[in-house]
């Protein structure tokens, strides 16, 4: 793999889906202390980002559902913090 000659340390992104919608989507990206909310997914932090709400917000809602984009689709890209403390931030957050 590239990366692995390119870089000695990087993240990874993936996609989580919740059982509620926006509310519990926004619950948890609210109760999160170390991982912050972003549109971006980009630099070395965790970050997550609720994409109904932000970056496809004006897409219509026939387009998202087509593309798989719910209402309780949360992405998130794994930055370089200790992969317990991002853990246990999200442990928290879900209680």
């Amino acid at each position: 793999m590239l990366f692995r000659s390119q870089m000695r340390w990087f993240g990874s992104i993936m996609s989580v889906e919740l059982c509620g919608g926006v509310e519990e989507a926004r619950a948890l990206t609210k109760g999160l202390r170390l991982v912050r909310n972003s549109v971006t997914l980009g630099g070395p932090d965790t970050l997550i980002s609720h994409s109904a709400t932000s970056t496809h917000l004006s897409v219509p809602a026939d387009v998202k559902a087509a593309t798989g984009i719910s209402d309780s689709l949360l992405r998130v890209s794994v930055g370089l913090e200790s992969a317990r403390d991002v853990i246990a931030d999200f442990a928290q957050a879900l209680k």
